[in-house]
């Protein structure tokens, strides 16, 4: 970390932190590297034909895959990879039988083609994908991936377990899973082929075929060897879906691009169902959205909710109501049916293997949390399978029918995973969980509404520092997406679950800390995550953030004169919005990988070279940046990044310290080279969050500022 003046601010720093290892001048009883100790459970999977499930464990930065069979649900690992080593694993597949287990180890690519390595070893690393048997023997390679988006990585096992194809440089790639033969390529089209779904008498792979502008939904087939394209048009088809008997694929169809139309307007995007008949490859239009804002398409859960249940029923995610709920349809067309009613909204689905009912996670009658939802797809009712203070997510059905697994936390207790009987919920793994997690120590926050200025409800979580009677520092923290949700509780994505932890810590230091909901987040309907002007066209999410600020100031317990903002990503940008815009009521901030300048990005989001208000859009753009407001930002920044970040250019960092030098702002640094947005490497949060608890002891408690 670089320091910005002079040999003073160094002493001041040694100073602070002899105070924290001394137990002086601190109320912390526990470290950072005690409260991000816990391993992190992600790739939940269950065998269809055997009681066994896995999943993934983040374990300090060392990641391997873990196993437990039904019904002891004794858990093991059955990879040991060990280290710190920034190599995550992703896309964990287990073939029906339950004996093999395929992933994918390493990180995608950046624009140069480089797989991240942040330990800078001078080897370079690769993304490759792996099988292990269940009895532990060593993984074995299947073949290379190095695919070029965030979450890019999808293996799909055939029927039969028996093979795995994937996409990788562009092609669908194929390879036995027993690992008898390399992996060879499988097509060799134009465009960029991916998402493949085998057929279910694994003859066939269905997979999406763009071409830019325009994309088609593809069917390969192993007996002729051949590319066929179903009901080909100038739009963009997505999204394949297998009948369970074969005969039928369903596909997503939304409007191909058009580079012509203006960039400030919200666009209504509508979107289709349509049914192709496998052995013709005529399709046809099954449902329509209509054409009003709730109509657009859903594009953060379209995929994950899009599925046959049965050879005549499918479901689907809309948001028409203004909230996002399930839907299902007949294969022939006709009306939809709401299966999922209320004010609330659905995240994650899992159809049950018999095609009866679904398992969901919502925030039905709990808006800050999540809990596991069985529907009967016959009657419509739904079951609450979780409730109560706790958040579950990601539900597996196992083979053994009222059995499930889902992965869960607490306000106190970390994510891991559960079984869920009919008497209640059981953790896995518990002895897993790190000795010195300090669950005992931690607090439970408080759900609080506050209103912003045009009168919109803002929830959030409130911290408060056991004892605290006096004034004293106070924290906002705005959470990445933008469009996610803090919880009451230890959060479901890693990045989160790490910045809930820093909450607890920051709130042991004696903080008091409010994590602001702002508008653009999930989970309080369409037209919360979808307002006016907000982001690059104008920013009106900021109102929320000044709210939070004037609900601070209305607490006794809070120091007016001593708020601090902190956040990464879409936080980092709000928090460096309020240093610059607002340095009167913001007194320091952290800001994490945040975008300084929308202008930049632009280019990249809506290439539309032919829009009529380009010029316009690109100022209103920077208008809504931290970097135009950089001559009236006075309060101290400690800035952090890794410099192979692929979501937020390293250069919005590198932009703004000179701006903020040339303005004689006070600024720090913390720069991880070759680490990207989400920290692959555990020392490096272990890290940041030092860093932003040390600065903001010295810049919110420390006497003179």
């Amino acid at each position: 970390m670089r320091m910005p003046h002079s040999r003073r601010a160094v002493s001041s720093l040694l100073f602070v932190l002899l105070l924290s290892f001394t137990g002086k001048g601190s109320a912390a009883t526990f470290t950072v590297e005690q409260v991000l100790s816990s391993p992190f459970p992600s790739n939940l999977v269950a065998a269809s034909r055997l009681g066994r499930v896995a999943w993934v464990f983040n374990a300090r930065g060392s990641r391997n895959v873990w196993m437990a069979d039904i019904p002891s649900f004794a858990a093991r690992p059955i990879t040991h990879y060990s280290g710190d080593d920034g190599q995550p694993i992703a896309s964990l597949r287990i073939t029906p039988d339950g004996r093999t287990l395929v992933y994918v180890r390493g990180s995608e690519t950046n624009e140069a083609g480089r797989v991240a390595d942040p330990t800078s070893s001078v080897s370079s690393r690769k993304q490759q994908v792996w099988a292990v048997d269940a009895d532990g023997d060593s993984p074995r390679l299947l073949g290379e991936m190095g695919c070029g988006e965030e979450g890019c990585e999808d293996v799909e096992l055939s029927p039969d377990g028996q093979f795995a194809v994937w996409a990788t440089r562009k092609q669908l790639w194929i390879a036995p899973v027993s690992g008898a033969t390399s992996s060879h390529q499988l097509t060799d089209l134009r465009g960029e082929n991916s998402a493949p779904k085998w057929s279910p008498d694994g003859r066939q792979i269905a997979f999406v075929s763009d071409r830019g502008g325009h994309s088609f939904i593809a069917i390969y087939d192993f007996g002729r060897d051949s590319v066929r394209y179903l009901s080909p048009s100038a739009d963009r088809d997505r999204s394949p879906r297998w009948s369970p008997d074969g005969r039928r694929l369903a596909f997503i169809r939304t409007p191909g691009v058009q580079d012509k139309l203006p960039l400030i307007p919200v666009r209504v995007v509508p979107w289709a169902i349509w049914m192709a008949d496998v052995a013709t490859g005529n399709g046809k239009e099954i449902w329509h959205s209509g054409n009003q804002p709730n109509d657009s398409f859903p594009n953060l859960t379209a995929d994950s909710s899009f599925y046959f249940v049965t050879d005549e029923k499918l479901i689907f995610a809309s948001e028409q109501d203004g909230w996002n709920h399930l839907y299902s349809i007949a294969p022939t067309g006709g009306s939809a049916t709401l299966l999922t009613p209320g004010v609330f909204e659905v995240e994650d689905v899992a159809p049950s293997f018999d095609g009866r009912s679904v398992l969901i996670s919502s925030n039905q009658d709990d808006v800050d949390r999540r809990h596991i939802w069985r529907v009967n797809l016959e009657t419509g009712k739904a079951q609450a399978l979780t409730s109560g203070e706790s958040i579950e997510w990601s539900p597996a059905e196992t083979n053994q029918g009222n059995l499930l697994v889902c992965f869960g936390s607490s306000a106190t207790v970390p994510a891991m995973p559960y079984r869920i009987t009919p008497q209640g919920k059981e953790m896995i793994a518990a002895t897993a969980l790190s000795q010195d997690f300090p669950s005992k120590q931690l607090l439970v926050p408080k759900a609080v509404v506050f209103k912003s200025e045009d009168g919109l409800d803002i929830h959030g979580q409130l911290f408060t520092p056991p004892g605290r009677t006096q004034p004293g520092p106070a924290l906002i923290f705005m959470h990445g997406g933008p469009m996610r949700q803090m919880l009451l509780g230890f959060h479901y994505m890693y990045y989160y679950h790490n910045a809930y932890a820093m909450n607890q810590y920051l709130a042991s230091q004696g903080y008091v800390v409010l994590s602001v909901n702002y508008r653009l987040g999930i989970m309080y309907g369409r037209p919360f995550r979808e307002p006016a002007n907000a982001s690059w066209r104008g920013a009106s999410e900021y109102k929320d953030v000044l709210a939070g600020a004037k609900f601070l100031q209305g607490l006794s317990i809070v120091d007016p004169k001593k708020i601090g903002l902190w956040g990464g990503s879409y936080g980092g940008y709000l928090t460096a919005l309020g240093l610059a815009r607002n340095s009167n009521l913001f007194a320091s901030g952290v800001d994490l990988h945040g975008v300084h300048d929308w202008s930049a990005f632009l280019p990249h989001w809506e290439n539309r070279p032919g829009a009529p208000d380009s010029k316009e859009a690109e100022k209103l753009a920077f208008e809504s940046s931290p970097d135009a407001s950089v001559a009236t930002w006075k309060s101290p920044v400690l800035l952090i990044h890794g410099d192979d970040d692929r979501n937020v250019p390293f250069d919005q960092t590198v932009d703004l310290a000179q701006r903020l030098r040339e303005n004689h702002v006070q600024f720090e640094e913390l720069i991880f080279p070759d680490d990207i947005h989400d920290f692959l490497m555990w020392k490096n949060w272990v890290r940041a969050y030092t860093a932003a608890a040390d600065f903001f002891a010295r810049t919110l408690k420390q006497e003179g500022h």
